[in-house]
C-alpha cells in the first residue's frame, strides 16, 4: 500500500491572490502538488483577512498555528508530512527547527518569492542616493538570516534567474540547492478576444501598497513622470489601483490633475485589460513583477524600469519600453498610448514572452521529477550540503532557544 502524500505549507499570511502576485504564486504551487495527488495543509500564525482565499474551496486543509509554542510540535508530528514548504525565510526561521526535530525525513522546501536581502539593499542604496552594488549584499544583516535559511533547506524555489546567479556567485550557494520556477501561465494564442487598441483608454498603475517599492513608484509617478505625460496628453487619466492603500496614498488623489487613486481592484485582470498602457516606474525591488506579467496576460503594453523588467524577458523584446530616465519614460509612454502600430507590436512581444518563458508546461514536469528525485536521495543530498547541516547543528539553536524562552515567558 503506497504512503499517503502530504504537503504542509507554512505561510506568513493566508494567500490573497487578488491582493498580490505572491498570493497567486502560492495557489499555483498548491495546484501543482494537488495534481500530483498530495493532500495539502496550509498553516499560518496570521489572523484571518477579509480578502484571503477560501482554502477549503481549493481543496486545502486550513490550520491556524501559534508562534513559539510546542503545540506546533504535536500538530506536525501527527500530520507527518512528506514535504514541508516554507513561504519565505521568516517562516523557516520560526518553524524549521521544529519540523527538523519532529519530521526529520520530510523534504524541506523554501519558496523565496524574491530575495529579501536584495530588495532591502537596493532600497538602502536608493535612500542614500547612490547606485546599488552587489557587495552591498554581504554587509546586509537580513542576508545572513536569509542565506542561512536557504542553506538549511533541501531546495529553494527561485523566480528570478538574476537572483539565482547572485546566490551562486556572491554567496557561493550550490546549484543543487536552487530550482528555477517562475510564475506560471496558461498559453496565449488569440488576442482578438481582448479589448482592442481603440476600445481601451487611460493609463494604469497597480500594486499592493504594503510593498514599499509600489508606494515609491506611485510617488515617482505623481512628482516626476505624470506631469510630463499630462502635458502631452491633457485628456488622459492615470488610474492607480492597489490593495491596502494608506491615508498618504489616498491623499495623492487629484481629479484636476487626472491622477485618480482607485484603491483595491475588485478584479485586477479586468481593470488592466481595459487600460491602454501600464506604467511601472519601480526604482528598487527584487524578484519578477507579477503586475507586469499580468499586463502581458491582459494584452496591455507597459513602460517600466530595468528593475521592473529584470529577469522577466530574457533576450526577447519587451512588452513596450524599458528606461530609467523619467523624460524618456514619459516620451515612451505617450508614444505607446498614441501610436497604434507601436502598441500592437508591444502587445505581440508580451504574448511571445508569456509563451516562451512562462508556460506552465515548460516547468511543471521537471519540477515534480526533481522533487521525486530529491525524496529518493534525500540522505545523500543532505550529506552533500555540509554547510546546511552545520547550521542545523549550531546557528539554528539560537532561534530554537529564543523560541523556547518566549514560550516559557508566555506561561507566566
Amino acid at each position: 500500500m503506497s504512503q499517503v502524500k502530504k504537503l504542509l505549507i507554512i505561510g506568513s499570511v493566508w494567500p490573497e491572490p487578488n491582493s498580490s502576485a505572491a498570493g497567486t504564486r502560492m495557489l499555483q504551487l498548491i495546484s501543482l502538488f494537488k495534481e500530483e495527488g498530495f493532500i495539502v495543509t496550509f498553516a499560518s500564525p496570521a489572523m484571518n483577512s477579509d480578502f484571503m482565499v477560501d482554502l477549503e474551496l481549493e481543496g486545502v486543509v486550513k490550520q491556524t498555528i501559534t508562534l513559539n509554542s510546542s503545540s506546533f510540535d504535536d500538530f506536525v508530528k501527527e500530520l507527518n508530512p512528506s514535504i514541508v514548504l516554507f513561504d519565505r525565510f521568516m517562516m523557516e526561521e520560526q518553524f524549521g527547527w521544529r519540523v527538523s526535530e519532529n519530521c526529520p525525513d520530510a523534504l524541506r522546501l523554501l519558496d523565496t518569492e524574491d530575495l529579501h536581502c536584495l530588495r532591502v539593499a537596493r532600497q538602502k542604496a536608493f535612500k542614500e542616493k547612490r547606485p546599488f552594488v552587489e557587495i552591498d549584499l554581504l554587509v546586509e544583516e537580513v542576508a545572513k538570516r536569509e542565506i542561512a535559511s536557504i542553506l538549511r533547506c533541501d531546495l529553494s524555489l527561485m523566480i528570478s534567474e538574476y537572483e539565482m546567479e547572485l546566490l551562486r556567485g556572491i554567496f557561493k550557494i550550490e546549484s543543487s540547492l536552487l530550482f528555477y520556477l517562475p510564475f506560471l501561465s496558461e498559453g496565449m494564442s488569440n488576442v482578438d478576444k481582448l479589448p482592442s487598441f481603440e476600445e481601451r483608454k487611460n493609463f494604469i498603475f497597480i500594486g499592493n501598497f504594503l510593498h514599499e517599492p509600489n508606494w515609491n513608484a506611485v510617488q515617482y509617478l505623481k512628482e516626476s513622470i505624470w506631469p510630463l505625460i499630462k502635458k502631452q496628453l491633457p485628456d488622459a487619466i492615470l488610474h492607480v489601483y492597489g490593495a491596502y492603500p494608506s491615508q498618504k496614498v489616498l491623499q495623492l488623489n487629484n481629479s484636476k490633475e487626472r491622477f485618480i487613486i482607485k484603491g483595491r481592484a475588485a478584479n485586477a485582470y479586468e481593470v488592466v485589460r481595459q487600460a491602454r498602457v501600464v506604467l511601472a516606474p519601480l526604482r528598487f525591488g527584487a524578484g519578477i513583477k507579477g503586475k507586469l506579467l499580468e499586463a502581458m496576460q491582459c494584452g496591455t503594453p507597459s513602460v517600466t524600469t530595468t528593475i521592473g523588467a529584470e529577469s522577466m524577458h530574457g533576450g526577447l523584446p519587451w512588452n513596450g519600453f524599458v528606461t530609467d530616465d523619467p523624460l524618456v519614460f514619459a516620451k515612451d509612454s505617450v508614444r505607446l498610448y498614441d501610436d497604434r502600430s507601436t502598441w500592437l507590436q508591444a502587445q505581440k512581444n508580451g504574448v511571445d514572452i508569456i509563451n516562451l518563458r512562462y508556460l506552465r508546461e515548460l516547468y511543471e514536469d521537471d519540477f515534480i521529477e526533481h522533487i521525486k528525485n530529491l525524496q529518493a536521495n534525500l540522505q545523500q543530498h543532505r550529506l552533500n550540503n555540509f554547510m546546511g547541516s552545520l547550521l542545523q547543528h549550531h546557528t539554528l539553536k539560537s532561534t530554537m532557544y529564543m523560541s523556547k524562552w518566549i514560550e516559557e515567558k508566555n506561561k507566566v
